[in-house]
This record gives structure tokens, C-alpha cells and sequence, in this order.
């Protein structure tokens, strides 16, 4: 397991950054990655310095979903083995999601998948004019289950009716008009776009802050019980394993059309 894949650090007024670090795969998502997101934000939980979390991804792209590659290869897996996978992946984005903290992410190139999920769980969101998202897990055979509750609170039931199931890529100026994004800024600002919200939010009490965003996500639905939670990694974990799933995630790989489409 890389070390790297996963950068944190917290400045002298306790904002923390979560950097996405693997820019050779668009920082898409594997189980290392998912391992150490979990433990990142354990760090920053238990760091009583920690005001704000800014999460970004490097290089290109934001985060361009889960690895295709990694994937396939815990498809073969027990079922057993396929429920932990998916449990994991669930625990990063309610970890996130149910962070005390205020969290930013700042979105730029491809945001694909599980990134719209984390985007969707993050409280403010800001992407630049070159940003591109998609829901797109279905177009390889796979579905977005655990990431679906946050997707429909962000940005409603009719939007995910439509992005999720045409899994069509839509840009930060829909996004925001959808509501996944908050603020639009020019290519290569999001530093400068971000360091007003930055300044507002410091300017709030923490005790306040954390109270606010809890009775949020508690009136929201998004304080999910064992019970839900149990339910979308399970059913999550299945679609991974059928064959389905497997063409999906092979005709990617492999460059063509899936069997089931049909021109």
C-alpha cells in the first residue's frame, strides 16, 4: 500500500487539506485509497486544531471514480470479501459525510462516480469552469447505491433519475444549477475562490458550526441507521460480482461497446 496515495496536513489556523495523490490513475479510487481516506479523516477527528477540511484531488483530474482495473479483480472475490469491500467504501463516504467539521471540496477536470459521491458529501463545493461530472457506474455494469442517499439530497430525486441512469456527463455550470455545486470560478482559481468561504466560516463559532451541520444531517436523512447502511453495502457489493458486471467493466478495459447496447 502507498503511503502517498492519500496527502494530509493541517496549517497553523487548523485548515486541513485531503489530497487525492494518485494522478497516474486520475485519482481513481481503489482499496488503498479507500483505507487510507478512513484513516485521514480519524486523524483529523482526533486533531482538536482542525477548523476546516479542504479535500482536492492532483493532477488532471479531481477524481475520476472507482478504478475499473481493481474493480474486476475484487469481482472474483467471495461474497464475504466483496460486503468488506463495499462496507469500507460506505464508511469513507459517511465518514466524510458525518464529519464534524466543515468540509470544501474543490473540483477541477473529471469528477466521475464515487467523486460526484464525494462531492455530494462534502458541505460546499467549488469547481472550476473546466470541471466535467458524471454518475457513471451503470454504464459498466455496477451501480452508485452508496453513494445515491447523498446524490438525492444534493441534487434531488429527478436529477439523479436522470444523470444516474443516462450516466451522460454534465458540466459545473449544470452542476451548480443542479445543486452539486455551489460556486463556479474561473480555471486554475480555486485557491483564490476559496479563501472568503474560508474567512466566513472562521469567523463562526466552532461549537455552533458542528451543532448546525449535525441537526442538518439529522433533519436531512442523511444520519443513516445500521440498518440502511447495511442494506446499501450489501447490495452494492452484489451488483459488483454478476456477469453483468463483469462485461461492463471488461468492455471498458477492453475499449468497446458492451453487449447490450445495440446500434
Amino acid at each position: 500500500m502507498s503511503k502517498n496515495i492519500v496527502l494530509t496536513s493541517v496549517n497553523e489556523r487548523g485548515i486541513a487539506e485531503v489530497i487525492l495523490n494518485r494522478p497516474e490513475r486520475n485519482n481513481a479510487y481503489n482499496g488503498d485509497m479507500i483505507i487510507e481516506l478512513i484513516k485521514s479523516f480519524e486523524s483529523l477527528y482526533k486533531n482538536n486544531s482542525v477548523r476546516i477540511v479542504l479535500i482536492k484531488g492532483n493532477g488532471k483530474h479531481f477524481q475520476a471514480g472507482a478504478d475499473l482495473q481493481w474493480l474486476k479483480e475484487i469481482g472474483k472475490l467471495s461474497q464475504k470479501e466483496n460486503i468488506e469491500v463495499s462496507r469500507k467504501t460506505a464508511s469513507a463516504i459517511q465518514g466524510l459525510t458525518m464529519f464534524p467539521k466543515p468540509t470544501i471540496a474543490l473540483i477541477h477536470g473529471g469528477c466521475f462516480g464515487g467523486g460526484t459521491g464525494i462531492a455530494a458529501a462534502a458541505d460546499i463545493v467549488i469547481a472550476s469552469e473546466d470541471a466535467i461530472f458524471s454518475i457513471s457506474e451503470a454504464r459498466w455494469g455496477v451501480m452508485a447505491g452508496i453513494i445515491i442517499p447523498h446524490l438525492n439530497a444534493s441534487i434531488g430525486v429527478r436529477n439523479v433519475r436522470r444523470y444516474a441512469l443516462t450516466c451522460e456527463r454534465f458540466n459545473s455550470s449544470q452542476a451548480k444549477e443542479m445543486g452539486l455545486v455551489h460556486q463556479v470560478c474561473k480555471t486554475g482559481e480555486l485557491e483564490n475562490a476559496v479563501q472568503p468561504v474560508i474567512e466566513d466560516l472562521l469567523m463562526c463559532a466552532p461549537d455552533a458550526l458542528e451543532a448546525t451541520k449535525r441537526r442538518t444531517l439529522i433533519e436531512s436523512g442523511l444520519m443513516l441507521s445500521d440498518e440502511k447502511f447495511d442494506e446499501l453495502v450489501f447490495e452494492h457489493s452484489q451488483k459488483r460480482m454478476t456477469n453483468e458486471a463483469k462485461e461492463g467493466l471488461n468492455s471498458f478495459l477492453e475499449k468497446r461497446t458492451a453487449s447490450w447496447y445495440q446500434n
